[in-house]
């Protein structure tokens, strides 16, 4: 009885090859679809956020009438969000904790 073993060898290499491709291309397109749509996405966000400042600024000034005025009320908000973000951060395990 003679076996096909070029059949086999076929259906050996066709598995291998599938067996490879799902676990390096699948987790890979995984991959760089995430890290596309993330970069993506930062860049809007960041872009909104600018363009909100700016119009919170412009707004600002239209109520004072006064430039100075403006940037210390703005500069008072961005410190105020900054102060607050930084007191929600994570400190690191070898960072010592201020009292």
């Amino acid at each position: 009885m003679r076996e096909d073993w070029a059949g086999q060898a076929t259906d050996t290499v066709e598995y291998v090859v599938g067996l490879v491709r799902d676990r390096t291309v699948v987790p890979a397109r995984a991959a760089s679809k995430a890290v596309v749509y993330g970069l993506l996405t930062a860049f809007f966000v960041v872009t909104a956020l600018v363009l909100v400042i700016i119009a919170f600024f412009r707004g600002v000034f239209v109520v004072t009438g006064q430039v100075w005025l403006a940037y210390m009320i703005v500069g008072a908000v961005l410190v105020v969000a900054g102060a607050l973000c930084w007191t929600r951060r994570n400190a690191r395990k070898d960072e010592p904790t201020t009292p």
